[in-house]
């Protein structure tokens, strides 16, 4: 029986992902929050059943919901199942949710999730201020990505002669 040489504090396991985030948005600033979920959520969250690709998080109150995240219902969970695609309360500091207004509120920055993961136990979002980006800055960073693959490949493949 082999154990895991990562120390307990810096265990991570990724429940969901959004690869399209990068994709669509330049990310300007990263932050990891809590979240607020029932019982029969985080079993599901547990077992994998999340997607983030659809979420957007939006500041109402002075508080963070993460809207439009899919949690599919635990399969025994019965009557004490809970609502797929309910806002969730992300959970910051006051100083955080300010910049985060202040952020908001100027022209074309949004709140998108970037990962959804346990941490200690505890499930956590990894939160990003980003700026959406235009259709030829996507081509661009398809292009810079296709050359620093070949690059990478050019570089390995001189390794191995």
């Amino acid at each position: 029986m082999s154990r895991d040489s990562t120390p307990p504090a810096d265990r991570k396991q990724t429940v969901a992902r959004n690869p399209k985030a990068t994709h669509d948005y330049h990310v300007l600033e990263t932050w990891e929050t809590g979240i607020v979920l029932t019982g029969t959520e985080v079993k599901s969250l547990r077992n994998g059943k999340a997607s983030i690709r659809e979420a957007y998080a939006r500041v109402k109150n002075g508080e963070v919901f993460l809207e439009g995240m899919n949690i599919t219902p635990y399969e025994q969970g019965n009557r004490y199942n809970h609502d797929p695609v309910r806002a969730r309360k992300l959970l910051l500091h006051r100083r955080e949710i300010e910049k985060m207004i202040g952020a908001v509120e100027q022209r074309g920055l949004t709140l998108v999730p970037l990962e959804l993961y346990f941490k200690n136990g505890r499930a956590k979002v990894a939160l990003a201020l980003g700026k959406g980006k235009k259709q030829h800055d996507k081509r661009e960073t398809l292009k810079r990505k296709i050359q620093e693959r070949e690059v990478a490949r050019a570089i390995s493949a001189r390794g191995r002669r």
